[in-house]
């Protein structure tokens, strides 16, 4: 969680968002857009991180082209699950799944990949055809024209002459005006003679005063001027600085995060992995770590928690065992009935008590029937049930939690949207029994 936190303040889900919108050609385009970015994107930062962070951002595209959010809302949500079956870091169930069985990384990543590849392709050729009709719609463009103000043609005279934007020293007295006084003087009796210089001298000095006023606010712009372009020199030098700030601290932010997919590749712990990382970030950060850790979804942890001795508690009353023993001699994966049998019931389990769960409740047992046979079918039952238990996510609305913040934040955004309950079912049914039935065929234990 605190590297996804992260992953977002360095704009990793921006990038996202611009990619799916890039060129676009169409709905039909912008739908497998969705379908592929939010699977690679589920599988590597969880599905609920990729359906958080997408929703909004879909639904924009679809109200700036013109065409229906339901569509890309489901591509989105079923495409989160599918990707996110594809490794342990992908959703809960299957962290629960790696730790228990003690599956790599990479054993589990290739284990499930081929299914997934094939599922995605499945889900986005049901869409397409399920929604034929509508993303056919053709692509509305929208002309942005940038209004310039114009000012009235009387408003822009007066402007232009008005006294208050003219200079002082041009409405000073000229070399015209003292002609006319000193025609005034001659004409006037030797009584006015000084009135007149008196006048004159007093406009002099006035002339000066101004002119001397002139000079200081000229001089007092000019000042001015320089200091706002020393502001604006600092001011440019420290944005670059700023920006080369960002620019080293995203590097940083993606090299870490490729390195823990790195050495979860190379089979170290999981846990340590993402604790280093998460602790790497939290280092070369330099800030306080509170904003980013108050991001830490606790409710869930605490749920998980409760999740767990819950389920602890029920299977200690037995009834889970005794359900087991009736289902075991059906529900062997060694044969394809039985893998039929045991898919349908962690498709049943999954939507009516929930994915982790099913596998809380399954997991052990599934697996110590199939190493009764050998090794390999072991791990092989574990991958089945990671892929089944998160696939199954897809059937209902209610099946995984992927599908109800895609719900949710699809009707508080700005521009909402309510997908129905009915309206997903239609969809999921079908694409749920084909995909799972699908992947079966092709996990693996590599």
């Amino acid at each position: 969680m605190v590297v996804s936190v992260f992953l977002e303040r360095a704009g990793m889900f921006k990038h996202l968002g611009r990619l799916l919108s890039w060129k676009s050609m169409g709905g039909k385009d912008l739908l497998c857009r969705i379908c592929i970015v939010s699977a690679i994107s589920s599988a590597l930062f969880t599905n609920d991180t990729c359906c958080v962070v997408l929703t909004e951002f879909i639904l924009k595209v679809s109200r700036q082209n013109n065409l229906p959010p339901q569509p890309f809302l489901l591509a989105l949500a079923s495409s989160a699950n599918i990707g996110s079956a594809t490794t342990p870091i992908g959703n809960p169930q299957n962290l629960v799944i790696a730790v228990q069985s003690k599956i790599t990384f990479e054993k589990f990543l290739f284990g499930i990949l081929p299914a997934m590849v094939v599922g995605i392709a499945v889900n986005i050729s049901i869409l397409l055809i399920y929604f034929s009709k509508l993303l056919s719609t053709e692509k509305f463009e929208e002309e942005v024209e940038s209004v310039a103000e114009v000012i009235p043609e009387d408003d822009v005279t007066f402007h232009r002459f008005s006294p208050a934007t003219m200079s002082h020293l041009n409405c000073l007295p000229n070399l015209d005006l003292n002609d006319g006084i000193d025609a005034v003087v001659q004409c006037s009796s030797c009584k006015e003679y000084g009135r007149g210089a008196n006048l004159r001298n007093r406009l002099s000095i006035s002339e000066n005063e101004a002119l001397l006023a002139t000079t200081g606010r000229s001089s007092s712009r000019m000042n001015c001027s320089s200091n706002s372009l020393i502001t604006q020199a600092l001011n440019d030098k420290e944005c670059s600085t700023e920006r080369w700030k960002d620019l080293l601290w995203n590097a940083c932010v993606y090299l870490v995060t490729v390195g823990m997919l790195i050495a979860l590749l190379m089979g170290l712990s999981m846990s340590w992995s993402a604790i280093s990382a998460a602790l790497a970030l939290i280092v070369l950060d330099f800030k306080d770590a509170r904003p980013c850790l108050e991001k830490v979804s606790y409710s869930l942890l605490i749920f998980f928690c409760g999740l767990f001795i819950t389920v602890d508690g029920f299977n200690k009353t037995g009834l889970p065992s005794a359900l087991w023993d009736f289902m075991e001699r059906f529900a062997r994966i060694d044969t394809m009935e039985g893998v039929a049998v045991l898919a349908l019931v962690i498709l049943f389990l999954s939507n009516i008590a929930s994915n982790v769960p099913t596998v809380l409740l399954l997991g052990a047992r599934v697996a110590a029937s199939a190493a009764a046979i050998s090794p390999a079918e072991e791990t092989r039952a574990w991958l089945i049930l990671a892929w089944v238990s998160t696939v199954a996510g897809n059937l209902s609305l209610l099946g995984s939690a992927a599908n109800l913040i895609v719900c949710e934040q699809a009707r508080r955004a700005q521009f909402g949207y309510n997908l129905s309950f009915f309206g997903h079912l239609r969809f999921g049914l079908p694409s749920t029994l084909i995909i799972t039935a699908l992947g079966l065929f092709l996990i693996r234990n590599y």
